[in-house]
């Protein structure tokens, strides 16, 4: 089996799911009780959240434990509007975020919300002067992904953040799900973020909304003690100590092995573009981990198919949004129906070999002489 599919999802480190086996075991107290049973279990998390935060350059207290990154983004938008929704009702993003971001957002404008997609350049950046411009009065929340997922376009954060600061009654939110765990990126400037563990060899099931001391929510689950007051439900300990893990594991020469996506990335670019038909969508913007091609006049599940006949996995959009006939993002940045409805992602991680680069290479050149003689 050859994966390229890790911005969907990650294989679990054996070494994080050995945490997660141990909490479970060792501490099956309810960290809310008062017997030493949950004192131990509660003392855990705390140690856990400890690494998280000094990993992060964050306290412990900005941490705030989830289901995962959708829930997060959820948290983030509908807590921070109806939370603040008395100095305006005025939300900021862009075309290129994912499902998670764009549903409570949604939601939100049948309740008077008014939202405001930023422009972006011919890369697919975000336009500064523009969002200059966008930030009113009433301007509650920015919006905004560190890295698209499906193209894997790298935004300015710092710089979009210096820019929302100026503006003392806004937020700036960021969903870093496809940063974390990938790139060295810094937490300092923004006001919330959101992640999850299985995107960095993690288990499904928890991830993090980091979320400034300072800053108040309107929580989206109510009743039942948890580690903060603003999102309820038994803490779930042995996923907690395990996002710990992976975190660590993950941060764990993080530059080096980006830099070695890199290559690996600019090596099946430099393959792929010789095909008259391929078309590479990502650009010198993006991170190497996310390889985003068309194959013009080719189905994107039909690409994936074919490919899954060599035992090759890759996605057609994000794994969240696959069932549409064409990825949004690629649209919003070509601005051409064709390509954007033959666009695949290959994503890649550390752990993907060169050899799998090569028989992944042989087989697409298998594939591509069968879907394009078809046409």
């Amino acid at each position: 089996m050859i994966y390229l599919d890790y911005s969907a999802t990650t294989p679990v480190n054996p070494e994080v799911l050995e945490s997660f086996s141990k909490a479970a075991l060792n501490y099956p107290g309810n960290p809310n009780s008062l017997h030493k049973l949950g004192v131990k279990a509660n003392e855990l998390i705390a140690a856990a959240t400890l690494q998280i935060a000094n990993i992060l350059e964050l306290k412990s207290n900005e941490i705030i434990y989830t289901s995962g990154a959708s829930e997060s983004n959820n948290l983030a938008i509908k807590g921070i509007c109806y939370k603040y929704k008395n100095r305006g009702k005025h939300i900021i993003t862009t075309r290129f975020e994912h499902s998670s971001i764009y549903g409570p957002i949604s939601y939100l404008q049948k309740d008077q919300f008014e939202v405001d997609f930023l422009e972006t350049d011919e890369f697919g950046l975000v336009d500064l002067e523009k969002l200059e411009q966008l930030i009113r009065d009433d301007t509650i929340l920015v919006s905004i992904a560190s890295v698209n997922s499906e193209i894997g376009i790298r935004q300015p954060i710092e710089e979009i953040a210096k820019i929302v600061k100026k503006h003392p009654k806004c937020f700036f939110h960021v969903d870093m799900t496809q940063s974390i765990g990938k790139e060295k990126i810094s937490l300092r400037e923004v006001d919330l973020a959101s992640f999850s563990a299985h995107k960095f060899f993690g288990l499904k099931g928890i991830g993090v909304l980091v979320k400034k001391e300072k800053i108040a929510l309107e929580p989206i689950i109510h009743g039942g003690k948890s580690t903060t007051v603003f999102r309820s439900g038994t803490p779930a300990l042995p996923l907690i100590v395990s996002l710990s893990k992976a975190l660590r594991l993950a941060t764990d020469e993080i530059e080096k092995k980006y830099d070695y996506v890199k290559k690996i990335n600019s090596y099946l670019k430099e393959n792929l573009s010789r095909y008259e038909k391929v078309r590479i969508n990502s650009n010198e913007y993006c991170i190497p981990h996310i390889l985003n091609i068309s194959i013009i006049g080719c189905k994107p599940e039909t690409i994936q198919h074919t490919l899954e006949e060599y035992d090759i996995y890759i996605s057609t959009q994000t794994a969240c949004s696959s069932k549409s006939n064409f990825s949004k993002a690629v649209l919003a940045l070509t601005n051409n129906e064709e390509i954007a409805s033959s666009s695949v992602r290959i994503s890649l991680s550390h752990l993907t070999t060169i050899k799998e680069c090569e028989e992944f290479l042989k087989a697409f050149s298998s594939c591509y002489e069968r879907l394009t003689k078809l046409r």
